[in-house]
């Protein structure tokens, strides 16, 4: 199987929070793809989910079915800084358990 030197991250928060992940990709070099950083994509989507018992959610109420307007944030890395950069995410992220899916990319930036 080939190796994959980068990978895309998509990223689920709140508006309010994206110029602080901004700062943090940048800050982990995320988003560079050869002459320019700071590279990332964002679209509005409406996300939902309904948190259990014992959880502490950010926005909504336990045993209650929560909508919400959200960005989904789109930004490459590097595999070799896919801890750091997961780390930096995490660090500014205001869910109890953010939604961060991580995509192996065979070429980046044809």
């Amino acid at each position: 199987m080939t190796e994959f030197s980068c990978c895309k991250l998509e990223i689920f928060l709140p508006e309010t929070h994206l110029p602080a992940l901004q700062q943090a990709l940048q800050a982990v070099d995320a988003g560079h793809i050869g002459g320019y950083d700071s590279c990332l994509s964002y679209s509005p989507v409406t996300s939902c989910w309904r948190p259990l018992e014992g959880s502490q959610p950010y926005l909504g109420e336990a045993g209650v079915l929560c909508t919400q307007s959200e960005l989904k944030v789109e930004v490459t890395c590097r595999r070799e800084r896919l801890a750091q950069t997961l780390e930096a995410v995490k660090a500014v992220h205001p869910y109890e358990e953010p939604v961060i899916n991580v995509i192996p990319l065979y070429q980046v930036g044809l």
